[in-house]
């Protein structure tokens, strides 16, 4: 005999275990949808304007004034409510979503992001949202204080989040900086932000004077399986988890007979995004030909400074064009402008920590999104 399926979440917090059943509704029951308008009639002032992509400018009148909502868009960016903090105008792009009667904010928040609003996309170009298809859509609610306690809950992870995004986004406007700074500017010998010690000019050189373009030996598509020993990188995966592996056996004959990187070799994308860098780490793994190479020099050049050149890295013949690729020809005659070997050590190890800082905030920051989606996903009971 079938057992009736509880209308509860997979996760509660314990004072609520025993308050029964969520009840389903329609979303234009528990908030008013409301359209957003056209600004441009109105002058400037301290009323902040929202579109899609959140804040645009402000105005002198607002068109809720006491009412907090969410915002969600209408038509291009659909799937990315945020909280509008009243007194708020939003463009016509964006509906603004008031929550009704004995209905909290934040757990309105998290009900609309917790929906795949992308299903109901009701265009065949730009996506978009209609006030009827949101209204139609079924939810699941609870009891009023159990939505504070969810609310509240779920936007101090949100509060978490938007710290660490915001600590990563300073950190990479601060190393973008420091590379500005720390490398000469065109025309010109010295950086302008230098290592106590250091005053010599950086001597201007092209890469084909100090090395040789390399890449693994051709790898056909017979000689690779979705399963194997040795991971087999090409262009779509560089960076990323490989889908195709080679044997053993083929890797360790190529590896001894034809080019192959060593530790702390900076690797190239050569094709797509041309340009793109992987740090070699030594690991049994193998590259694709052509598009995957990099740069064989001799000791005048720091492997870790020049991955920093790489992220300022103007190439040879093709700034400006619309090429895709980079020749190795581009490669060689690209000048790059060197310091003394201790310095070039000196700036690789800076940027080096603050690669590492910067990938600490990105861990930490995956982490909260990844546990912000599993709680979205057992703290709420499914719909429509």
């Amino acid at each position: 005999m079938s057992k009736t399926r509880k209308l509860v979440p997979r996760r509660r917090f314990k004072k609520y275990l025993n308050d029964g059943d969520w009840e389903q509704h329609k979303v234009g029951e528990v908030v008013d949808v409301r359209n957003g308008k056209d600004y441009k009639h109105l002058s400037e002032g301290s009323i902040p304007v929202y579109g899609t992509s959140g804040y645009m400018l402000s105005v002198n009148e607002a068109l809720s004034y006491d009412e907090d909502a969410v915002g969600i868009g209408r038509k291009g960016t659909i799937d990315k409510p945020y909280v509008l903090k009243a007194p708020f105008w939003t463009v016509d792009t964006l509906f603004y979503a008031v929550p009704r009667e004995k209905m909290d904010l934040d757990f309105v928040l998290n009900i609309f992001q917790n929906i795949d609003w992308k299903k109901k996309d009701e265009s065949t170009g730009v996506p978009s949202l209609s006030k009827t298809a949101i209204n139609a859509t079924r939810v699941m609610i609870p009891q009023y204080k159990e939505q504070c306690v969810i609310g509240e809950y779920l936007t101090k992870i949100d509060n978490l989040l938007t710290l660490h995004q915001r600590k990563l986004e300073k950190m990479k406007a601060l190393k973008a900086a420091y590379l500005s700074e720390m490398f000469p500017a065109k025309g010109e010998c010295k950086p302008k932000r230098r290592f106590k010690g250091f005053t010599d000019d950086w001597e201007l050189r092209k890469l084909g004077e100090i090395g040789s373009v390399s890449m693994c030996k051709r790898i056909f598509k017979e000689q690779t399986s979705v399963k194997g020993d040795v991971p087999f990188y090409k262009i779509g995966t560089f960076g990323g988890d490989a889908d195709a592996f080679i044997s053993q056996e083929l890797f360790e004959e190529y590896k001894v007979k034809y080019p192959y990187p060593s530790k702390g070799a900076i690797l190239i994308s050569a094709s797509g995004s041309i340009g793109r860098t992987v740090e070699f780490t030594g690991k049994d793994e193998y590259f694709q030909d052509s598009n995957i190479v990099w740069l064989t020099h001799d000791k005048r050049l720091c492997d870790s400074f020049l991955k920093c050149f790489y992220e300022t890295v103007k190439w040879a013949g093709i700034e400006g064009s619309t090429i895709k690729r980079l020749y190795n020809d581009n490669i060689l005659k690209t000048e790059i402008a060197l310091p003394c070997i201790s310095e070039q050590k000196a700036i690789g190890n800076f940027f080096s920590n603050l690669d590492h800082l910067i990938a600490l905030h990105q861990r930490t920051l995956e982490k909260l999104q990844n546990m912000k989606k599993a709680y979205l996903n057992e703290m709420f009971v499914g719909g429509e």
